[in-house]
């Protein structure tokens, strides 16, 4: 018996979902975040290290362009999370984009979303570890502890606020969000007044002059922008977020729509409006990748510890990933185990409702990081998150393959779509995988990291279809079980 067989059953009785989920992998969960929460999640997955830091090195190599590779990038970011959008409120799921892979590409697709997107999340956990240790150590108080030790410390305070409750996990990612936010309004406030002011900065007058007397808008030609968007779309990683808090709120067809349309707005404001500001206060050749945008500007008007303020901002940054991957790659894990697809452990819950197995097994390999730090602490935080990219491309190709899927059925009368929809499709889904993996090919221009990192998809395909052959057969007892269960 076939897993669509389970699933056409379950959407002929659709009606019945409040008893009895349509994934197995959704029961048991509290719902216990709020709207202020999503909102906050979403504005979090939005806003990270990607833009306190990566931006630096992008405005050197792209110049003030960047605004416009931030802008196209992100835009593919939200028709993904408009896509998801549309089916958590087609189905509500904790599980995310795993249980529509499983209900609309079957278990080999929930079984190739899932464990891509640990691979993304647990690496990423080694490189937040690692760049809050390395972020530590800019305080001289911290920079006799040994990097994995700090590493260490960082992820056993996160595990202990996500195995308490969701509502605390809720809470922690609202105030970091807060903070992130708070930093860039207060920056951005700054950077208009030196604009209207005319205020001099670093030697010079802001305006429209700084980019016209250096290059103009694309100083080093069109080519440096197409080859960093391979680092922007990165940037967003963790959009998706929206989509697996949404299983754990009382009211997933009121806060969706409003968390996910307000992305773009987000996207226009902090990332555009920031680096457009950035490149109007300063030459793109004066930011540099070993330093915050932020930090350069507020250092070269004399803004007394930015770096300090700014540091403890981009460390509540990779605190908050590091939060939000353990979180996501819980729920993730609990879906595919109720599925056969992973360890039977990972499906377990606590008291507070809180999936601790799947929490626990994606904290295990984030300490293969602290001694990934301990051996190699100049070298770690490259490795891992060059691995983590595939598992973000992947992710979100996946995500719009469901969608297109999901778009035929309800073409079919299979399915109903709700009113909250992904504009233009399959014209929408088809662009926005043809430019994901256009980024993936980007990669091949990187010679050092990025050519080294393409070559391990072969590896990670032969893990894949390895580990296939050892879940296939339970995978195979629970579908049996589970349509045997349904029908009686």
């Amino acid at each position: 018996m076939s897993k669509d067989a389970v699933h056409s059953a379950q959407a002929a009785s659709r009606t019945d979902v409040a008893q009895v989920p349509a994934d197995a992998g959704d029961a048991g969960y509290s719902k216990d975040l709020k709207a202020r929460h999503v909102n906050m999640i979403a504005i979090g997955g939005a806003i990270g290290t990607g833009l306190f830091l990566g931006a630096g090195g992008r405005l050197h190599t792209a110049g003030p362009a960047l605004a416009l590779a931030y802008l196209v990038c992100g835009i593919f970011a939200f028709f993904v999370v408009r896509a998801l959008g549309e089916l958590v409120l087609y189905r509500p799921s904790s599980g995310s984009f795993v249980s529509y892979a499983r209900e609309f590409l079957g278990e080999k697709g929930a079984y190739v979303a899932g464990w891509m997107y640990f691979l993304n999340w647990s690496t990423t956990g080694i490189a937040d570890i690692t760049a809050i240790a390395l972020y530590t150590h800019y305080w001289s108080l911290f920079t006799d502890i040994p990097q994995w030790t700090l590493a260490l410390i960082a992820l056993a305070v996160v595990l202990a606020v996500n195995l308490i409750s969701v509502k605390i996990f809720g809470e922690m990612e609202f105030w970091f969000a807060i903070i992130k936010v708070a930093t860039l309004v207060g920056f951005m406030l700054i950077g208009i007044f030196l604009l209207a002011t005319q205020h001099e900065v670093g030697g010079g007058t802001p305006g429209p002059s700084v980019i016209t007397d250096n290059g103009g808008v694309f100083p080093h030609g069109v080519m440096p922008v197409v080859l960093v968007m391979q680092g922007v779309i990165f940037a967003y990683a963790a959009l998706e977020l929206v989509g697996v808090a949404a299983g754990e709120t009382a009211e997933p067809e009121k806060v969706v729509p409003r968390a996910v349309n307000s992305i773009m707005w987000r996207v226009a404001l902090f990332y555009v409006g920031s680096v457009v500001l950035l490149a109007l206060l300063l030459p793109g050749s004066v930011y540099s990748a070993d330093q915050s945008p932020f930090v350069t500007v507020l250092s070269k008007i004399g803004v007394p510890a930015a770096g300090d303020v700014m540091n403890l901002v981009v460390l509540t940054a990779a605190m908050s990933s590091l939060n939000s991957g353990l979180y996501s790659t819980g729920r993730i894990l609990r879906s595919m185990a109720t599925a056969g697809s992973a360890p039977k452990f990972t499906a377990r819950m606590n008291r507070s409702q809180v999936p601790y197995g799947g929490i626990l097994l994606t904290c295990a390999v984030c300490v293969l990081g602290v001694v990934l730090n301990y051996l190699m602490p100049s070298q770690a935080f490259e490795i891992v998150l060059n691995v983590a990219s595939l598992g973000v491309i992947s992710t979100w190709v996946i995500i719009m393959v469901c969608h297109l899927v999901f778009v035929r059925r309800a073409r079919s009368g299979l399915v109903t779509r709700p009113s909250f929809r992904l504009p233009f499709s399959p014209a929408t889904e088809i662009t926005t995988i043809a430019f994901l993996l256009a980024c993936l090919g980007m990669m091949w221009n990187d010679p050092e990291v990025g050519r080294r990192t393409l070559l391990l998809i072969p590896v990670i395909a032969v893990l894949l279809v390895g580990g296939w052959f050892g879940v296939r057969r339970r995978v195979e007892r629970t579908t049996d079980r589970e349509l045997t269960d349904f029908t009686n």
